[in-house]
């Protein structure tokens, strides 16, 4: 009896590209999901945990769950899992550093990288930053225009891009 591979979705994309959205339909077929932003929600109770700790803190508590996950991925991967990882994978060293680590644990993986334009994308996030749950974390102006200056968009990585609708 061959056991099957397990197949590992890296989820990549800006605030607001549909990543959660999308992992939520993997879930429904089977796939175990993990965030950083559901743990730190259900750890400290509340939608904008970061100021709530020092940046310091929140910081360090956000790479605390990154390497239990991590471990907690190999584990599930070991099982024969199907996983997706919805991070927002915005540097390439992060994606390399979880391809070669699934790779390296003979399972396949997937770089889902959904894009949406920069309406589209802010006017997601104003409607999610008045919702509540472990998936609405506030992205200010500010911390958005982090991200776009910051993200390295995936190119010829393997991905599979999925283009949002305009708003």
């Amino acid at each position: 009896m061959t056991q099957e591979l397990s197949t590992v979705v890296l989820m990549c994309g800006l605030p607001g590209a549909g990543k959660t959205t999308y992992a939520m339909e993997l879930v429904r077929r089977g796939y175990v999901r993990l965030s950083i932003d559901e743990v730190v929600w259900q750890r400290l109770g509340q939608r904008d945990a970061g100021r709530v700790l020092e940046a310091q803190a929140f910081d360090q508590l956000k790479e605390e769950v990154r390497r239990e996950q991590r471990r907690q991925l190999v584990e599930l991967m070991l099982a024969g899992r199907d996983v997706v990882v919805d991070y927002s994978f915005w540097s390439r060293a992060a994606r390399d550093d979880y391809k070669a680590l699934i790779e390296d644990h003979g399972c396949r993986w997937e770089l889902i990288h959904l894009k949406a334009d920069r309406t589209t994308l802010e006017q997601r996030l104003a409607v999610r930053n008045s919702e509540e749950g472990a998936d609405c974390v506030t992205v200010d102006q500010a911390l958005f225009d982090r991200y776009l200056a910051n993200f390295e968009e995936p190119d010829g990585e393997g991905e599979q891009v999925v283009l949002q609708p305009s708003a």
